[in-house]
């Protein structure tokens, strides 16, 4: 069983991966947009986590750049209350801050940038690492500068790491692809999507790989349907106006939900070398055709008058969204791999906001028992499901009898539940092994642009179509399992919802 022991030697690894990498150097992480939201609740706490559990190189700097007239003090204010500091580490803390500087200046002027390169230089001959947590809107002008004043010299690398969303369709992406390709080497470009960072995403490739019982079936011959879920029990609560000017397509199923289809679809590589594993995923991509309009539900929340709190405020009575807005916060689309192992079986893509509850998810459903001597609907499909989040989880629906006297057949699992299997096993933040990735030049787990390109070509003509046609969303309360024509596509599509069976996450101290 995995203890405390087994993460402290997990630990130790990477700290020496990341030594070998460094050999003694000093390294410089800036954060591009030190003022916003995602710098102050993911990127900030991630390098602290980092920090504080001695994973990065001991000569690591920190620096902020922003607009705002802002002091190492104003970010520490801003960005301790999602740090999650324990008792006993706050010298450990005032160390961290000791290490970070901050840059005011724009993003569109190099007098700034000529700033922070001072600043950095102030270091020493340093690795650089700009972490992009901007609007796409500034990204030319800030890697423009970048690459005029802030680079690396003597022998030291410069990467550069980019938030989506990648454009808004695929000549946009197309526009900033060829922007960053003229400027930094494919290597130099690290397009994070912060799912691929999951232990049960990145946990995909071992369970299928590494498995000899799921290589036979793993094909049409055996699949009926798999389903790629993505739930979220609340709604946009104040951010409508960015929510809707993307939707729940870009916002989740063009990145995240297709990232997950890849690793499920794609061929065994022939080493675990980034380059191979990607150019698997890309083949993919390339196998599969943008959905058809007519297999796709978009839905839209609306008010629960039964609900507490924010579950009574419908999508379009928030202050935030424009009004009349069609912008769905629910999807479910139907895609095909069209290859020789995963041709005719439906690939179902569902995501959607203020709904039943919080879960990310693989369902891979079986095919119907051949020859079925039991009484008709008791044998249930099987089922491998693989729990993104939360409550990470792999577990094997399966038939079984059920116990004392009676023949009935009963729907059970073979579960390995993590909380209960590898108790005191820390499980990393998505973000904290994505920038641990980057310090040591790992691209495993991150985007290429033709993985973008692909991605985009899939789903461009839908999101056209939303665009220029506007169709009316489904609407469905806040605290559902959204429309009921998801229920129809599924079924049209020879997934089997029972609702007969479900999933409980087991006591961790049992």
């Amino acid at each position: 069983m995995a203890s405390a022991e087994a993460t402290k030697d997990i630990l130790e690894k990477i700290r020496e991966t990341v030594d070998q990498e460094g050999h003694g150097s000093s390294f410089v992480f800036v954060i591009m947009g030190a003022s916003g939201d995602l710098a102050k609740k993911k990127i900030y706490p991630t390098l602290w986590w980092l920090f504080r559990d001695g994973l990065l190189p001991p000569k690591t700097f920190f620096i902020g750049y922003a607009r705002s007239k802002l002091t190492v003090e104003d970010i520490k204010t801003n960005v301790i209350q999602h740090m999650k500091v324990k008792p006993g580490e706050e010298e450990q803390l005032k160390e961290f801050f000791k290490l970070n500087d901050y840059v005011a200046g724009a993003y569109d002027k190099s007098d700034g940038f000529a700033a922070l390169d001072k600043v950095i230089k102030g270091k020493g001959n340093c690795n650089r690492l700009f972490y992009l947590a901007l609007p796409p809107s500034v990204y030319e002008s800030v890697t423009l500068n970048i690459k005029a004043l802030c680079m690396a010299t003597s022998g030291k690398w410069t990467r550069l790491i980019v938030e989506k969303p990648f454009g808004r369709d695929l000549e946009s992406s197309n526009h900033l692809s060829s922007h960053l390709a003229n400027l930094f080497k494919e290597e130099e470009i690290f397009r994070i999507d912060h799912y691929l960072g999951k232990e049960m995403v990145q946990n995909l490739m071992v369970l299928r790989f590494g498995n000899r019982i799921f290589s036979p079936i793993w094909n049409r011959d055996n699949i009926s349907s798999v389903v790629i879920s993505f739930k979220e029990p609340f709604g946009t609560q104040g951010r409508g106006g960015y929510f809707d000017s993307f939707g729940i397509i870009r916002d989740v199923m063009q990145n995240h939900l297709l990232q997950i289809l890849t690793l499920v679809a794609m061929e065994k590589p022939p080493t675990t070398a980034s380059e191979d594993i990607r150019n698997e995923k890309v083949k993919v991509l390339k196998s599969i055709q943008p959905p058809d309009t007519a297999n796709i539900v978009l839905g839209q929340y609306v008010g629960n008058p039964e609900g507490q709190g924010d579950e009574k405020q419908g999508y379009l009575e928030d202050p935030t969204v424009p009004k009349g807005s069609v912008t769905p916060t629910f999807a479910t689309a139907v895609l095909f791999v069209q290859n020789e192992r995963w041709d005719g079986v439906p690939f179902i893509l569902r995501c959607g906001k203020a709904l039943n509850e919080r879960k990310a998810e693989v369902r891979l459903q079986f095919r119907d028992v051949a020859g079925d001597i039991f009484p008709l609907g008791e044998a249930k499909r099987n089922e491998l499901v693989i729990r993104v989040q939360p409550d990470e989880a792999v577990y094997l629906k399966m038939m079984t009898k059920t116990p004392g006297m009676t023949f009935d057949t009963h729907e059970t699992e073979l579960d390995l539940s993590y909380n209960s299997r590898y108790k005191g096993c820390k499980l990393p933040d998505a973000y904290e092994r994505l920038i641990l990735d980057v310090f040591v030049g790992s691209q495993i787990h991150f985007v290429r642009s033709d993985e973008l390109y692909e991605a985009w070509r899939i789903f461009t003509p839908l999101l056209h179509h939303i665009e220029q046609n506007k169709p009316k969303p489904i609407t469905y309360k806040y605290g559902s399992r959204g429309p009921k024509e998801n229920d129809v596509l599924c079924d049209k599509f020879n997934f089997r919802y029972t609702g007969t069976y479900q999933w409980k996450k087991p006591d961790a101290n049992m």
